[in-house]
């Protein structure tokens, strides 16, 4: 199996940070209750002009288990999954907006 990280970019207007960090916080505690989270490392941009400001990476030991850990919700309308969490990409209260994407590792060095 291949892992799969879920690179997230993350627009955070101006003093919704603490939020912002906040409630990532709270995905993470929850995401290391469930079979094959690997590691997340959150990053903050140092240049004040980037539009995506935060950047959250999420490492999953397979598809397999990301989905299971995170998907299940998209198909209802609160996005809530089995654990009353919204998934993630419903999470983030506005006005702070999440970018979503699952990559797989092709190189390594």
């Amino acid at each position: 199996m291949k892992e799969v990280s879920v690179i997230n970019s993350i627009q955070v207007p101006s003093g919704h940070e603490e939020m912002a960090i906040n409630v990532r916080d709270t995905y993470i505690k929850y995401f290391k209750t469930k079979s094959g989270f690997v590691s997340s490392t959150f990053y903050k941009s140092i240049n004040p002009d980037n539009t995506f400001n935060f950047v959250n990476i999420v490492v999953w030991d397979s598809r397999e288990s990301f989905n299971n850990a995170v998907n299940s919700g998209f198909d209802n309308a609160e996005g809530l999954n089995d654990d009353n969490m919204k998934v993630l990409g419903k999470g983030f209260p506005s006005p702070i907006a999440i970018n979503p994407g699952q990559y797989e590792t092709i190189r390594k060095d």
